[in-house]
């Protein structure tokens, strides 16, 4: 699965600090934070007619993350929402849309990794492109497990949404060697952790399961769907699961704001029992009856 450029974004307006610029002018500083040691955090978000999805749940990820890496000062809510909707606006967006809202620690006096040389505060990054949900919902895609781990909280704290990406990018590049979609990461016990983009879910009996968040992103679409399960007497389970416990599933979805809930169809070879089954229906189907209630409207 490659994404494909869409020229519809060619002429798109992205905000950058503090006002909009047309894409080929929208550059940062080689003395940003983010390019000096990618030292930022971001948030996916989905646009549908009914507003932007979980945007308050998205927002308190980013200031938590933020906090957790003492980025001062941190913008005002108000004028990152505010951003967000100018953004919108400007492009006429109000459905089919991926926002990638990206918070750098800002730009430093001189080159190094001291965040005492970051003296002129965060700098606000608002991408909001034309991009349709990218994973194959109906035919599922195919997975092959890395060598790359996930990081621990010994390591890295998947707590932290950070711009620190280079062991999902690794277990990516395995996942396009071997032409699969993606890469299915384990934890350094050898537990199923995520895959490198999105969390995953096993059905095994009609029940479901789902590794901790302990090194997976505790992700927003995930969050929302283990209280679903909750609310509906689907029995959901948080818990280790092994590889071996995914070969043998009924089923195996995964979730994230870039693909919604995405069916795996098979892991290292071996194909999965079933691919858009009558449980994983049930899910998507209660998922995108609560769009409605949890989306923000667009104020414009």
């Amino acid at each position: 699965m490659l994404q494909k450029y869409n020229p519809q974004n060619e002429n798109i307006q992205i905000f950058v600090n503090d006002r909009l610029l047309p894409r080929r002018d929208a550059k940062i500083s080689v003395y940003d934070s983010s390019v000096q040691g990618g030292d930022a955090v971001w948030e996916g978000m989905r646009v549908y007619p009914q507003g932007i999805f979980m945007l308050e749940r998205h927002l308190q990820r980013l200031y938590d993350s933020a906090k957790a890496l003492a980025f001062d000062p941190l913008p005002d809510l108000n004028f990152v929402k505010e951003s967000i909707m100018k953004t919108l606006q400007a492009n006429g967006m109000r459905q089919d849309t991926h926002i990638r809202l990206t918070l750098t620690r800002g730009e430093k006096v001189t080159s190094g990794m001291d965040p005492r040389l970051n003296q002129s505060g965060p700098c606000l990054i608002v991408l909001a492109e034309w991009k349709p949900p990218v994973y194959d919902n109906d035919h599922g895609i195919k997975v092959i497990t890395s060598s790359i781990r996930r990081n621990s909280p010994n390591h890295l704290d998947s707590k932290i949404h950070h711009n620190n990406l280079i062991n999902n990018i690794l277990a990516k590049i395995q996942a396009n060697f071997a032409h699969v979609d993606a890469a299915l990461m384990l934890d350094v016990h050898g537990f199923a952790s995520e895959l490198n983009d999105t969390n995953i879910f096993l059905i095994k009996n009609n029940v479901v399961y789902t590794p901790h968040a302990d090194a997976c992103l505790h992700g927003i679409t995930r969050g929302l769907v283990i209280e679903l399960c909750k609310e509906h007497d689907i029995k959901i389970v948080e818990r280790n699961c092994s590889l071996t416990e995914f070969y043998s599933a009924d089923e195996v979805f995964c979730t994230g704001s870039m693909g919604e809930l995405t069916p795996v169809s098979e892991i290292d070879g071996r194909k999965m029992h079933a691919v858009n089954g009558p449980l994983l229906k049930e899910i998507r189907k209660l998922f995108f009856s609560k769009v409605d209630h949890y989306c923000t409207p667009l104020i414009f």
